[in-house]
């Protein structure tokens, strides 16, 4: 399924159907009188947020919707049927904005959250309705109102407990796949993952929902490589896992390249609590390792920890970790 996490539709509530002006013919009724019902209501628009949906691309293929129309009201004072809702379904973290892209009308932060979007139109008043003491035949009958319409952005932001983000290639799809349900693609060249990857790890009868985001490069708060379409998925994240590749020349170069990049996107960003992990600790011998580990951790706050993905105990390791930080 392809990922889409940005999209404008146009959706169209029901009109109300209108009221009847009929009056009551009978056999040997001379004058029976107003018996015209009222219109039914007219569908509403409303979105609902779905569990198992992760992307918008439904909604680029179909960007018109309409809720159904209800029908006129019918002599012998009979309503009309009102029109069906239109549900639209979206995933969860779904945000609903005007067709400026920038004023938020609502945000999907729970499983089978509803929102009327467009309401439907009010049906019609049959000549029934007018009937008085002073007006025992009358004609009049109103239409029903027109319902709501409206050109809509919908924007995607994934809602998980951890965030993974590091550099192109630093393997955050590897350790996705390896401590969570999930089936990244996993590849030795950098931008593998194209689009934001969702997972669960299970760790002591407990839960944590993991988001793998594509690498960042240099200049990506400005649009550069994968750009800032992606950035925003981590906003919602209470923690982030800063992955990097032990085996570079310059770790710490590539830690500040990371960060900056946030800083510059949003500094609420750079404020998360972090867990750094130094990845690929298997094509290195111990000693390396730690002469690394113990310069790279001068001046850094974040928690360390080394891990290789290859190995069962680093997977254990990092998912007790990982549990603390969803908190």
């Amino acid at each position: 399924m392809k990922f889409l996490d940005q999209v404008k539709i146009y959706i169209k509530a029901g009109n109300g159907g209108d009221g009847s002006p009929s009056f009551r013919r009978e056999k040997f009724i001379e004058y029976g009188g107003p018996d015209g019902g009222d219109g039914g209501k007219g569908g509403s628009v409303i979105l609902k947020a779905e569990q198992n949906l992760n992307t918008l691309i439904d909604y680029r293929y179909q960007q018109h919707h309409k809720a159904q129309r209800g029908e006129n009201g019918a002599g012998q004072n009979k309503t009309g049927k009102s029109g069906n809702n239109l549900i639209l379904k979206v995933p969860l973290g779904t945000q609903v904005f005007e067709e400026d892209n920038k004023t938020l009308i609502y945000d999907f932060l729970k499983i089978g959250e509803e929102f009327v979007v467009a309401l439907g139109g009010k049906g019609g008043l049959g000549n029934t309705r007018f009937k008085s003491s002073t007006n025992r035949a009358p004609r009049k009958f109103t239409k029903g109102t027109k319902g709501e319409e409206f050109i809509i952005c919908l924007q995607l932001k994934t809602i998980a407990d951890i965030g993974i983000i590091g550099l192109p290639n630093a393997g955050k799809s590897s350790l996705l796949a390896a401590i969570t349900n999930a089936n990244p693609k996993i590849a030795n060249y950098e931008f593998t993952t194209l689009n934001p990857n969702l997972g669960v790890a299970n760790y002591d009868n407990k839960e944590v929902t993991i988001a793998d985001i594509p690498g960042l490069v240099e200049g990506a708060h400005k649009g550069t490589g994968l750009g800032i379409q992606f950035l925003k998925h981590i906003e919602r994240c209470k923690s982030l896992l800063h992955m990097i590749d032990i085996t570079n020349d310059d770790i710490r170069k590539s830690y500040n390249q990371v960060k900056s990049e946030l800083k510059n996107y949003s500094s609420q960003l750079s404020k998360k609590k972090e867990l750094i992990v130094l990845n690929k600790t298997d094509l290195i011998d111990k000693k390396k390792m730690k002469n690394i580990v113990n310069n790279f951790s001068k001046n850094i706050r974040s928690e360390i920890i080394t891990i290789s993905t290859l190995e069962k105990k680093s997977i254990s390791k990092i998912k007790a970790k990982l549990i603390s930080y969803a908190s």
